[in-house]
Formats: C-alpha cells, structure tokens, sequence
C-alpha cells in the first residue's frame, strides 16, 4: 500500500521529470489552477507564467534532484520540504544549483496538484 506521503513524493517528482523533459503540458497538470511560486531570486509566479518561463523561452531543465525530503499530511493538504539540485542551462551553459525548497500540495479528486513553492536561497558549494 502507498502512503499518503509516497503520492506526495511521486507528485513532486513528477513535476521535476515534467521541467526536465520540458513537457509543458504534464507541467500544468501538476500544478493548480491558483498556483503560486517563488523563486531563490524572489521572483513570483502563477501558473500560466511558470509554466511558460520554465519551458519556453533559453531556460533548458536537464534535471532536478530531491533529496533530504521530508512531507508533513493535514487531511488533503501536505507540505514537502527538501534539497533540490536543479541542473539547467540558461544558453550559457550548464549550471547546477543546490537549494532548499518547500512545496504545499493539495488532493482534490484523488489527484495531488502543488499549490505553491518557494526555493532558496541558493546553497553554497558543500552547504
């Protein structure tokens, strides 16, 4: 049986495969409607802008790893916390950044969507 955490975690990392293979549309689905994200640089996003800057435009995901994850449930919502390493290239070759991220995730039909997220700030080498 799957905990309520394992769907959680599967849900994270689907989004993280959906940025890595630049998958616009599986993205979306992930993410719901009233979606909000911060960025490590402070930039704020809905839905529709997130999606666009992170699979159009010079911005390519080549992966993003979670790692030190943790996931606290209340009914239908949960929050994941974790390390991410994002490696991307923003048409000046490739970069790795290595981040704190937390997630909140909510169930409604049987499915969970990530309501919003916040990384960073951006991790020094070896921190």
């Amino acid at each position: 049986m799957v905990t309520i955490e394992e769907q959680v975690i599967a849900a994270a990392e689907g989004r993280a495969a959906a940025l890595a293979a630049n998958d616009a549309e599986s993205l979306r689905g992930l993410l719901h409607p009233a979606f909000r994200w911060t960025s490590h640089t402070g930039a704020g996003f809905n839905r529709d802008s997130y999606v666009s800057a992170n699979t159009s435009g010079s911005l390519r995901w080549n992966a993003q790893h979670l790692t030190e994850v943790e996931v606290v449930v209340a009914g239908d919502t949960a929050v994941l916390r974790c390390v991410v390493t994002d490696e991307v290239d923003n048409g000046q070759g490739a970069e790795e950044f290595r981040m704190p991220m937390t997630q909140t995730w909510i169930r409604e039909n049987n499915r969970w969507q990530c309501l919003a997220g916040h990384a960073g700030p951006r991790l020094t080498t070896g921190g």
